[in-house]
């Protein structure tokens, strides 16, 4: 009896400990991506795409960011969250896709995107040695498709990419080029 209690106490600490380690804002972030998650993946994924983006861009810049990683989760990707919104160097999350680190970088466009901050994005994952991701809800103008041809560091996803992945659909192929890969030791580890 002693030592079944000893253990609920141990759970309640841990849970607690663990609710101190996230702010409370950002726990108010993850239940408003949580709960437009599940209506993305419930009837809401049938409304008119227009209707979708004009929620998407409502939402709370942050949230969507959120929104993002809890899509990727639900999909079974592991994911790194960061510990601060603000001051996070232009990488708003992380996530595993296929054994390899991918940064992500949301953005809430109602226009079209920035060329310069899909440069930037490519740079930062060009010195972080890792592929990226830039998210966004506005339009892929003709200079930012320009620096993500051909370019195997930085994918963009928008449009029907974006909803088939808020909306449980399937995702564009993301394998890693054969170029970038590292190369495989004789153990079967990357090197």
């Amino acid at each position: 009896m002693l030592l079944a209690l000893s253990a609920i106490v141990v759970a309640l600490l841990a849970l607690l400990l663990h609710r101190a380690r996230v702010p409370i804002r950002h726990r108010w972030r993850r239940r408003q991506a949580r709960a437009m998650a599940l209506q993305l993946s419930g009837r809401g994924r049938l409304q008119p795409p227009q209707l979708l983006y004009a929620r998407l861009r409502a939402m709370d810049p942050l949230a969507f960011e959120e929104l993002l990683l809890e899509c990727f989760e639900r999909r079974g990707h592991g994911v790194v969250r960061n510990r601060r919104y603000t001051g996070d160097g232009g990488i708003d999350g992380q996530v595993m896709i296929e054994g390899e680190i991918w940064l992500i970088q949301a953005k809430r466009y109602a226009d079209a995107i920035r060329p310069e901050h899909v440069a930037a994005f490519e740079a930062l994952c060009r010195a972080k040695g890792r592929r990226g991701l830039f998210i966004h809800t506005g339009r892929t103008g003709p200079q930012s498709r320009v620096l993500v041809t051909g370019n195997a560091r930085v994918a963009i996803v928008s449009g029907r990419s974006l909803l088939s992945l808020l909306t449980g659909g399937p995702l564009p192929d993301l394998a890693v080029p054969q170029r970038l890969r590292r190369p495989i030791s004789q153990s079967g580890r990357r090197i």
